[in-house]
């Protein structure tokens, strides 16, 4: 047992699955939760020790500022003791706005804006001189010439004191009249000081105080007026004559060529979010027209005002700089740090070792090929998770909790070792690690693992496997035995079953289990060579067509030639950024789809010059493991066509023969059938004033969606709302004999998901779940269709047990005729593959080569390719 101090005890969790465990995790340790798709992982992780620590921070503050955090109810749990400040960091999209980008997320551009205004070099973006700054009779002598030039009578000479600030500003012009100054320009109206001016204390204001207007032949009275000027607003003047042209001119910078004065270099004049900084055209985005998709032809998709790209660090501006791949960038900064002065270092250490930091850790974690510009929403899953890994990197905080959902998404196995060593040195600060994840090198190098099963939903939800990792592995080894460590007491208290896992008075009952504690984990068992992710016997190899591609050169691909057989399962694999995705979507999939709804016309091909062999296959599908629905209602039932066939039967029952009722009454969608008090959802949403939204289960027709009159209608003692409780095996036993709804029902059991109940709402469905059921729905087409799938890292929360699962499905779909094409880096997805493309030989720039391709056991014995130096283990 570990020292009460140093852990986290959990009793008693309930939330979805879980069936009232209990357990304890050690403080200041890497500990990662495993086990099959859908069987709790994330339920105790997030929903349940995240979302307490999340509440009980919420419920410290005032009710006032509750309702603007989104307060949420409790988790259901008993008690959770020695709960540490939680920060969760998961794979949800960063930003859709089009002004977040990696720069800001990773706090990287702040930065940088600060070292820019710092050491800047600022040079005249009208004739590219370096500018330097003006001295005071400079400034005279460029008043006078001009005033000469403009022919003008007197020059008015006017300091600016106050730019975009808010404030009312009472005492300052209070204090400019009492020097005797009489005139103040403020917000770009003239106000005399001698009267009350009011200045809502809310809005910024741009103030400027005349402080004289002078002959241009008085040279000793214009050089008072000037140096009063500058010394106002701290190096500013507005020259103006005969109130009509008026500029700036500064002590800081001006160019002597052409008189170009810049404002303040700070670091507001970096920032497109910032008036003061973006472009004026574009308003800091870089793109203009209605839907944002013309590159601005001011700034050149730049996003910052001309004055604010005129500044650079050892020949770059800004924009130039974050348009470099973060490796580049990280020797940008390595080559500026040798050249600063000792005063330029005593001024900008700190601000260059956060940047050089944070660069590093990026470039760490597989991430060299993104730029500093790229903007949020485009980023993947595994790409957005990492860089919020970043920003707590550069945090330093301790004795904090970090909650972490699959971090090695999107990574090869070359990037994942450095990823862990980041997470350890999370866990050496002083942290507690807390990851959810399926990949065997992570799980390798924990210091602690819960594995949960055994199974996936109501067969799942238990704790099989607990420990210290390594204690873990050494006692499988040594008794190679299913269960250790575990008493009849522990079962009976610690992990109830279904039936009991409501009930919250058995808290005195319940007993952690002692660890190490073993007991049907699947985890371990295919951990230490128990099971096994069998290689197939014979590769397929038949002709059944191909695609061939000529010059591919989307985003990084350098205009590669290579071929697709089709009829075969195909493996896209390389380090991260090598150009997979662009591969499969942007060349495969817009080519293909714009052909295929074109048929007949000459359609101009996009990033690639050639695609021959499409007369092969009739449609191009994608699978992917995002939400069937996203609202409650959407259920497998409805998505995969099931609940059709059902109704359908309901319909002709003899009893609703004698009522007239037809499909549409068995319908929670449609008036008529449905309960109409929650409009056939089951529940009712109540707002709280205070207090976060709770679900109600509906009080008419206590959840079961449908009307008394509809419920009276029954088969073999079911009625319609019964059967959508019903998982997928207990509908194939009720419906037997009728196979027009036990044909589709069986495809989903032989996808793994005959634990499911058909009416589950799609939001509770985990990403692994949702893309079987999406390929179940294929699956149910009639043959004839010959289709390419491809699929996007179809592993992304799946398990060893759900990845023979996925195997088996999509060999199902590839012996129909198809063709199953899945960019991956899971090992044992790609040793299962009849043929591999490998790119790479890196991310970004340095990547887009076709490094291999061929059949497994031609790749590992290709000296090019970085996929084949990790895969010969797993060939073995």
């Amino acid at each position: 047992m570990i020292n009460n101090n140093d852990k986290i005890l959990v009793r008693g969790a309930r939330m979805h699955n879980l069936k009232n465990i209990s357990l304890e995790i050690p403080h200041n340790k890497l500990t990662v939760i495993t086990g099959v798709s859908g069987s709790g992982k994330s339920s105790l992780a997030f929903d349940t020790i995240f979302a307490e620590g999340q509440r009980r921070y919420v419920e410290s503050l005032s009710p006032y500022m509750r309702q603007f955090l989104g307060q949420k109810k409790p988790a259901e749990v008993d008690e959770i003791i020695g709960l540490a400040p939680a920060i969760s960091i998961d794979q949800k999209a960063l930003s859709h706005n089009p002004r977040s980008t990696v720069g800001t997320l990773t706090d990287i551009y702040d930065y940088l804006r600060v070292l820019y205004a710092r050491i800047g070099e600022v040079y005249c973006p009208k004739c590219g001189h370096k500018i330097e700054k003006l001295t005071l009779e400079e400034m005279v002598d460029i008043s006078i010439s001009r005033a000469k030039e403009a022919k003008a009578k007197y020059i008015s000479i006017i300091s600016p004191v106050i730019r975009g600030r808010k404030g009312e500003y009472y005492q300052l012009l209070y204090d400019y009249l009492s020097l005797g100054y009489s005139l103040a320009r403020i917000d770009g109206q003239i106000y005399s000081l001698r009267d009350q001016i009011k200045l809502s204390p809310s809005k910024k204001h741009d103030i400027d105080i005349i402080i004289d207007k002078v002959m241009p032949s008085d040279d000793s009275r214009l050089f008072e007026a000037i140096e009063n000027a500058i010394a106002y607003s701290k190096g500013l003047v507005l020259v103006s004559f005969d109130d009509k042209d008026e500029f700036l001119l500064s002590s800081n910078w001006t160019c002597p060529n052409d008189n170009f004065a810049f404002p303040e270099v700070e670091p507001r004049l970096f920032s497109f979010n910032s008036p003061h900084g973006a472009c004026p055209s574009c308003s800091g985005l870089g793109k203009i027209g209605f839907y944002a998709n013309e590159v601005c032809p001011q700034c050149n998709g730049q996003r910052l005002r001309e004055e604010a790209l005129s500044v650079k660090i050892n020949k770059k501006n800004i924009a130039e700089l974050s348009a470099l791949s973060l490796e580049k960038a990280g020797d940008f900064f390595a080559q500026v740090l040798d050249k600063l002065s000792k005063r330029q270092m005593s001024i900008v250490s700190t601000v260059m070792q956060q940047i050089i930091d944070r660069l590093e850790f990026l470039n760490k974690v597989g991430l060299n090929y993104l730029t500093l510009n790229r903007e949020a929403e485009t980023l993947s899953g595994g790409e957005a998770q990492r860089i919020r890994l970043s920003s707590q990197i550069g945090s330093q905080l301790s004795r904090t909790l970090y909650v972490l959902d699959e971090p090695t998404i999107g990574l090869h196995e070359r990037d994942t070792f450095k990823l862990i060593e980041t997470l350890k040195s999370l866990r050496d600060k002083g942290n507690t690690v807390l990851i959810v994840e399926h990949d065997e090198q992570t799980i390798l190098n924990s210091d602690y693992l819960v594995d949960l099963g055994p199974l996936a939903g109501v067969y799942g939800g238990e704790i099989v496997a607990i420990g210290a990792s390594q204690d873990l592995f050494k006692v499988v080894k040594k008794s190679q035995s299913a269960t250790v460590n575990i008493s009849k007491k522990e079962i009976s208290s610690s992990q109830k079953k279904s039936g009991d896992s409501n009930n919250k008075n058995n808290r005195n009952d319940e007993v952690v289990l002692n660890t190490p504690f073993i007991s049907d984990s699947l985890t371990v068992d295919y951990l230490n060579g128990i099971k096994k992710i069998a290689i197939p016997d014979k590769r397929r190899s038949q002709n059944k067509g191909i695609i061939k591609i000529r010059g591919a050169r989307a985003n990084n691909l350098k205009n590669i030639n290579l071929e697709l057989p089709l009829g075969r399962m195909v493996g896209l694999c390389g380090v991260s950024g090598s150009g997979k995705s662009s591969l499969l979507y942007d060349v495969l999939y817009k080519n293909i789809v714009q052909i295929k709804n074109n048929p007949g016309k000459r359609n101009k091909l996009i990033d690639v010059a050639d695609i021959k062999g499409l007369e092969y296959i009739n449609k191009v599908s994608v699978i992917d493991q995002s939400p069937i629905g996203r609202t409650p209602r959407s259920n497998p039932a409805t998505y995969t066509g099931i609940f059709t066939p059902i109704r359908d039967f309901f319909a002709e029952l003899p009893e609703s023969k004698e009522r007239a009722y037809t499909l549409s009454r068995f319908s929670f969608n449609r008036a008529g059938g449905r309960c109409e008090a929650c409009q056939g959802a089951g529940f009712n949403l109540i707002e709280m004033h205070f207090l976060p939204a709770v679900l109600v289960e509906c009080e008419v027709c206590r959840g079961k969606r449908f009307n008394r009159e509809t419920l009276q209608v029954e088969y073999k003692g079911h009625n319609i709302s019964d059967v959508l409780n019903l998982s997928v095996e207990e509908a194939i036993k009720l419906f037997d004999g009728n196979y027009y709804i036990t044909d589709k029902l069986n495809i989903l059991k032989s996808v793994g998901l005959g634990y499911l109940k058909l009416g589950q709402s799609a939001t509770t469905l985990s990403g692994g779940e949702a893309q079987r059921v999406k390929i179940a729905k294929e699956l149910t087409y009639t043959l004839g269709q010959k289709t390419l799938y491809l699929l996007d890292e179809p592993t992304t929360g799946l398990h060893y047990k759900d990845i023979e699962m996925l195997l088996q499905v999509l060999n199902k779909l590839v012996e129909k005729g198809h063709t199953v094409v899945v960019i991956e880096h899971n090992m044992h997805m790609l040793k299962s593959m009849d043929y591999l493309i490998d790119l790479g030989p890196d991310g970004g720039e340095k990547g887009g080569y076709l490094l291999a391709s061929g059949e497994p056991e031609d790749i590992i014995r290709n000296e090019k390719s970085i996929t084949g130096k990790y895969l010969k283990d797993y060939l073995k």
